[in-house]
């Protein structure tokens, strides 16, 4: 198949999120898998830095898109994603891509990522490629959908062109007032947009309009059409015959014990010695419990905001800490109130609380291998990334029953053997609370805790299990 992945973010040239991991780690299967895949991103600003060669595709250069009043000029620059044989093609455009950084954060990124989405079909056209499938991520890309039946419905090259919107994260859904239609290029094609109430939701006209919707998890895909919709569960619920969930995949070449470069020791399922002394660095790096291998350790790598669910911590921690012979280490950064929390709970905790504040990638890697469990009480979480690499590590994640983490984490049964970490369900202290307690009696039987291990480090959710959901999906809509 023909499959154009038109994203803000493709990892590693652009990343903010799972969005870009998520591109970026599909387009390489779907590229192994023998398909024909070509990615569309911007040419921003940062990307000159890197060491990679763009060249110049001589025939895409200063391409007219009009938007509304403003006519906008394109060119393509191009390389391989690094690893495969897929080629990317990076929108250069210096008023809209040129500054630092992926995202304004205002009304400018609807135009930003409009042109994107247009210069998309633009470049088809001039490769002469008609893609079988259109594959657009959440909002910025939103309105391929609209703009293949609106603009480009006359061109016979995509005829056979479905398209495919990918919601990652439902609460951004790319707001803008009604007078940016004008400005998208849609102001002749009103009378097929929803602009209720004064106001254009991109994310919404998309999903109107496009002919599959996947959600990055099966729960997440359930929970949308309910009270995680933000707004659009009516929409979801109607559009039910068409939305389907499928789990992220994960990249094992950078997320694996056996052979993570981060790592300064090495340990699989068979031989689990090199993650005792990996546990054994991560207490000297941290300079807490030097030595000390038997007290079990809770790790935390996150973004540090209100989805993560860290206030429920608020109460719990500090309690638990008091009362329970454990460790706390505890990587991120996002919003003060759970920075100082952290912070707080490291003085207050001295030897026994670690924090470090920012994002630190090999440090990332080491709680993971080091930390006897992992913590991620998520409010909501489409899919989630971190519990997966936790049970290759070996690490068991502790986790609410929520999108992603309730398709990837089996609650633990130490009578049956069976399960890979711990699931609570309500989103509460007391939940929170019984779940820590839970994991730390499980660790007390030293017996059954291997077992635990090693049931997460057989888990595959590798994209060579995960695309494949991916092309049925495809061949069932552009087949």
């Amino acid at each position: 198949m023909r499959i154009c992945q038109v994203a803000a973010e493709v990892a590693p040239f652009a990343k903010t999120g799972g969005l870009g991991d998520v591109v970026g780690g599909l387009s390489a299967y779907l590229g192994r898998a023998g398909h024909d895949v070509r990615i569309v991103m911007p040419f921003y600003g940062q990307l000159a830095r890197r060491p990679e060669t763009f060249i110049p595709v001589d025939f895409i250069q200063r391409v007219p898109i009009p938007m509304g009043g403003r006519l906008f000029s394109v060119s393509a620059l191009t390389c391989k994603l690094p690893g495969s044989d897929v080629d990317v093609y990076f929108v250069s455009c210096p008023e809209l891509y040129a500054q630092e950084g992926i995202y304004h954060g205002d009304g400018s990124d609807g135009v930003r990522f409009g042109v994107l989405t247009r210069a998309a079909f633009e470049l088809c056209q001039r490769m002469g490629w008609g893609p079988d499938v259109v594959h657009c991520h959440d909002w910025h890309t939103a309105l391929a959908p609209v703009y293949l039946k609106a603009l480009y419905d006359w061109d016979r090259l995509f005829d056979r062109t479905r398209t495919v919107l990918t919601i990652h994260n439902m609460a951004f859904q790319g707001y803008l007032s009604a007078g940016y239609v004008n400005d998208l290029g849609l102001g002749k094609h009103g009378w097929m947009l929803d602009t209720a109430g004064g106001a254009f939701n991109v994310l919404k006209n998309g999903l109107i309009h496009a002919d599959a919707i996947t959600a990055v998890s099966r729960t997440y895909a359930r929970e949308i059409q309910g009270d995680q919709g933000f707004g659009l569960d009516w929409l979801l619920r109607a559009r039910a015959d068409r939305l389907f969930g499928i789990v992220n995949g994960v990249d094992y070449g950078e997320w694996d014990p056996q052979r993570d470069p981060h790592l300064p020791f090495h340990y699989s399922a068979d031989d689990l010695a090199g993650k005792r002394e990996m546990k054994r660095t991560l207490l000297k790096e941290t300079g807490i419990g030097e030595g000390d291998l038997e007290t079990p350790i809770v790790g935390i790598v996150s973004r540090l905001t209100a989805q993560k669910g860290f206030e429920l911590g608020f109460d719990v921690l500090p309690a638990l800490l008091a009362r329970r012979n454990f460790r706390l280490i505890a990587l991120g950064s996002g919003e003060p109130k759970y920075e100082d929390f952290f912070q707080w709970l490291q003085w207050r905790f001295a030897g026994r609380a670690w924090f470090y504040r920012g994002f630190h990638n090999p440090l990332a890697h080491w709680i993971e291998a080091g930390a006897d469990l992992f913590l991620m009480p998520s409010r909501f979480e489409p899919c989630g990334l971190n519990q997966m690499y936790s049970l290759r590590y070996g690490t068991p994640p502790i986790v609410r029953k929520t999108g992603g983490l309730a398709d990837t984490v089996e609650p633990w049964n130490a009578q049956t053997g069976q399960g890979t970490g711990f699931v609570f369900e309500h989103f509460d202290a007391e939940g929170l609370r019984w779940a820590l307690d839970t994991a730390l009696d499980a660790w007390e039987d030293r017996a059954s805790w291997g077992r635990l291990m090693r049931n997460g480090m057989e888990k595959d959710y590798s994209w060579d299990v995960q695309g494949r959901e991916y092309e049925e999906l495809y061949r069932r809509f552009a087949g």
